[in-house]
């Protein structure tokens, strides 16, 4: 009866995990509710998996990443790198396959995916090539490269504490980076050379709006301590930083700059560049946004925002310039930028006479801003929230990162300790606040995997493992060891493309580990296969990664079911191949 119920629950936990209509994590805790109301585990069994130093792991990770994400100075990097990779396309489709995942093997592939969803955007755009060859390799490397190391992805911290709860030596830090290399490398040549020409052409109209690449005009001074003096308009820092001179307005004489034209103390340049770059304006030495009034030292901070706001059908602005409309006085908002789709406009910012459809970047306080959303004549978009370069807190928390991983791969210290350390060190010096560091930590996930750990309890208490393992060696132990590895990395990829890849190998990973010890193999072998069968989630877009790039593709469901097929199932056979070879089935 017991093993029925916990069958029972486990179908319907999959089922509810695949149709979201239920968040993870509360299926989870009515999961923990029902297995305890019937005593098939105690409340101590149940919130054992909480207690476990991986949930330290994962949450430490979660805030470290946002701190690096927040100092600006992975943004940077990714800005950097994305300059200096060339613009043909066969070197930039390496270069953002081959870092994205190498920077996935140290952090959450979802955000190493975001980071750069923006900036190939951009490079596709300049390009005049579509972003859609760009997009899916980026989720696809992100995803692989995570299987390299331990905590590349929460996947693999979680079974690595299941191990470790199970009574089996926890997993090493680089302990799987060899096969974790060569899928990611396996990867990689799929995509330059099979997925390459399945990938779709499609339009990139349209994505402007949503994903903030937009261009916007703006007037900017140069002051005298400016490293802009003397260099030429066109090869200047500022077009090195994106940005496009139209105009130079030099002494009340107005003037298109040329090859030979260099900038001067004072020149007032009217630039065209995106939002991001924008906003580094203030970051960089010399050069300051010119608005009507003096603009506060820092663009967003204390009461001050900044908001996109944009130009509608009632507006009686229409048609009047920002200057007769005393725009300052009216609305007590700053205008420092103007964006219009599909026209480049060269006059003077107060002089821009007001279409519909203009976007509007404008500076006040959140009480005005707040106040402008009653006003028909204007629609308030979202607040825009810029990732500004903190050198220093960003290096420090790259340094306190760097340091926990050698400590940690190097069993210096416990891992959780030395992950918690560096993620107690960026909040004490500043590089994320406390508040945020709360804000980011993924508590569904951390239920997901603390209650999943709770339900394997639930299986060995009432034998259903053994049950499902009695099954599964009857079924295929005529065929050898091999083919019934390959039956759970099966069941593993097929049941990772609708649920989350943890809860995926957490579901399988009990019952293998059982039918492991009744083949007497080794159960390190079928746990290391299903947690890197739980990272092949390429033939659905349901996974976080792939979910970024789907709209800002253009992809179609039946593109990640065509590409992703034939590189999930190459990638299936180099599991079965290489992790027996690593990991031998036969223990000594």
């Amino acid at each position: 009866m017991e093993i029925a119920l916990v069958l029972f629950l486990l179908l319907a936990a999959v089922a509810l995990f695949a149709s979201e209509k239920l968040s993870v994590d509360v299926v989870t805790l009515i999961l923990l509710i029902i297995l305890t109301s019937f005593q098939i585990i105690t409340p101590a069994e149940a919130f054992a998996g909480f207690s476990s130093d991986f949930i330290i792991i994962l949450a430490s990770i979660f805030v470290l990443s946002a701190a690096l994400e927040d100092t600006g100075i992975l943004d940077f990097l990714v800005n950097w790198l994305m300059r200096h990779a060339g613009h043909r396309p066969n070197i930039l489709l390496f270069f953002i396959m081959f870092f994205p995942g190498l920077v996935s093997a140290f952090m959450n592939n979802t955000t190493v995916t975001a980071l750069f969803v923006t900036p190939i955007v951009g490079v596709a755009k300049k390009m005049r090539t579509s972003s859609s060859k760009y997009l899916m390799p980026l989720a696809y490397a992100s995803i692989l490269g995570g299987t390299c190391t331990l905590i590349g992805t929460s996947t693999n911290v979680a079974v690595s504490g299941y191990m470790t709860k199970a009574g089996y030596e926890p997993f090493g830090f680089f302990e799987f980076s060899g096969v974790g290399m060569i899928i990611f490398v396996v990867g990689i040549a799929y995509m330059m050379t099979i997925g390459k020409r399945m990938l779709p052409n499609n339009a990139p109209q349209g994505l402007t709006t949503r994903y903030n690449i937009k261009t916007y005009l703006t007037e900017i001074i140069v002051q005298e301590d400016s490293p802009l003096i003397g260099q030429v308009a066109f090869t200047s820092d500022l077009s090195k930083m994106g940005f496009r001179i139209l105009n130079i307005i030099r002494s009340k004489e107005n003037f298109l700059p040329d090859y030979r034209t260099r900038i001067r103390t004072n020149d007032v340049l009217l630039v065209e560049g995106e939002i991001e770059d924008l906003i580094k304006v203030k970051e960089t030495k010399g050069i300051q946004i010119l608005a009507d009034v003096i603009v506060e030292d820092d663009l967003v901070g204390g009461d001050i925002r900044l908001a996109e706001i944009l130009i509608t059908g009632k507006s009686d602005l229409l048609k009047n310039t920002i200057k007769q409309i005393e725009f300052l006085r009216r609305f007590g908002l700053v205008v420092l930028a103007v964006s219009r789709q599909g026209e480049t406009i060269r006059t003077k910012i107060g002089d821009v006479q007001l279409q519909l459809g203009d976007l509007l970047l404008v500076q006040g306080s959140a009480e005005r801003l707040e106040y402008l959303k009653t006003n028909q004549h204007l629609a308030v978009l979202d607040e825009f929230k810029p990732i500004l370069f903190k050198e220093r807190k960003g290096i420090l928390t790259l340094s306190f990162f760097i340091v926990a991983i050698l400590l940690g791969s190097l069993n210096l210290l416990p891992l959780s300790i030395c992950f918690l350390g560096a993620a107690v060190l960026s909040v004490l010096f500043k590089c994320i606040s406390t508040d945020r560091a709360y804000q980011v930590i993924d508590w569904r996930l951390l239920i997901l995997i603390g209650g999943m750990t709770a339900f394997g309890m639930a299986m060995e208490n009432t034998g259903a493992d053994k049950f499902l393992a009695n099954g599964i060696v009857n079924l295929l132990e005529p065929f050898g060891t091999i083919v019934i590895l390959a039956g759970f990395v099966l069941l593993t990829v097929f049941l990772t493309q609708p649920m989350s890849n943890a809860a995926a190998a957490l579901v399988v990973l009990p019952v293998a580990l059982q039918t492991a010890l009744q083949l007497d193999a080794n159960p390190r072998t079928f746990a290391i296969a299903i947690m890197l069968s739980a990272s092949v989630s390429l033939v659905t877009p349901f996974e976080p990664s792939c979910i970024l790039v789907y709209g800002p593709g253009k992809y179609s469901f039946k593109d990640f079911l065509k590409i992703g097929s034939g590189l999930t199932l190459l990638l299936v056979i180099l599991i079965l191949i290489m992790v027996p070879i690593f990991w031998p089935m036969k223990t000594v």
